[in-house]
């Protein structure tokens, strides 16, 4: 029987408790991507979301604005997962998708596309036609925040999303954009069983970390017909985030994120198209 909030019936959309109820509850991406864009847990993001939906920007004063969580995007059997920080208010915001609709998003979907990961390399529309190949990406907060900062409280809030994405996703490799997606995936990882090492490793670009876990449900036969545990891997690659003040500076280049793609894929164990002729 499914448990109950404290009055007795099960947290509505503007519950705190929302996200940790339903997301455990979801039994395949689909349903999760359901409950999630219901979700109206925090306050602050719900009212920021709207309010921009609702004012728009000059450019896109024709738009119907999503206006509501961003749910992530990619096969449901993606060994590959790439995670970053939050939708941008008029990016994944205004179009429903992640990374969709701005610089940061052409930014990374140009790279898929050049190693062949993704089949064009701009984001322009939920519905422009975009395919990932063994790749999803995701967030650990849903909802565009004010000023690009998502509070602590917010991302705790909005993990259970992430954990059960994750957990029914079960990547062989991910790559995190930016520190602040290193912070909030490694509490993730734990609850899902990884061993994290200590001290925690600390998010640097091209930081590569190992994980393990034991997976005693997918025991397999030896000789004598007794079962033995095995020992899954994960490799988590850190990567500077694709934002405009990384990417004008030249912190993070093209040729930099094709390299790290072309290596995460290489763990996930996707074919890449060779890069040829990039300065690094």
């Amino acid at each position: 029987m499914d448990e109950v909030g404290v009055n007795g019936s099960h947290p509505s959309a503007g519950d705190r408790a929302f996200p940790a109820f339903h997301a455990a509850r979801c039994g395949g991406l689909g349903e999760l991507k359901g409950r999630l864009t219901e979700c109206r847990a925090c306050p602050r993001l719900v009212a920021w979301r709207e309010e921009v939906a609702a004012t728009k920007r000059a450019a896109f004063r024709d738009w119907e604005y999503w206006g509501r969580p961003v749910p992530g995007f990619g096969p449901h059997d993606a060994p590959l997962a790439v995670i970053g920080l939050a939708p941008a208010a008029h990016g994944g915001n205004r179009t429903g998708r992640m990374f969709t609709g701005d610089a940061s998003g052409d930014f990374l979907f140009s790279a898929l596309h050049a190693v062949g990961l993704a089949s064009r390399p701009t984001a322009t529309t939920a519905d422009d036609g975009l395919e990932l190949y063994g790749v999803r990406v995701t967030s650990p907060v849903h909802c565009a925040p004010p000023a690009n900062k998502p509070t602590p409280v917010e991302r705790d809030t909005c993990r259970p999303w992430l954990t059960t994405e994750i957990t029914l996703l079960d990547p062989r490799a991910i790559v995190v954009l930016g520190a602040f997606g290193w912070q909030a995936l490694l509490p993730v990882l734990a609850d899902a069983g990884w061993q994290l090492p200590r001290p925690r490793p600390r998010f640097t670009h091209g930081a590569v970390v190992t994980l393990q876990r034991a997976e005693p449900a997918e025991a397999v036969r030896s000789k004598d017909d007794g079962a033995r545990a095995t020992t899954r891997e994960l490799h988590l690659i850190g990567c500077y985030h694709p934002s405009q003040r990384n990417t004008f500076t030249g912190r993070l280049t093209s040729p930099m994120l094709i390299a790290l793609l072309q290596q995460a894929a290489d763990y996930a164990g996707l074919r890449t198209r060779d890069v040829k002729g990039m300065d690094g």
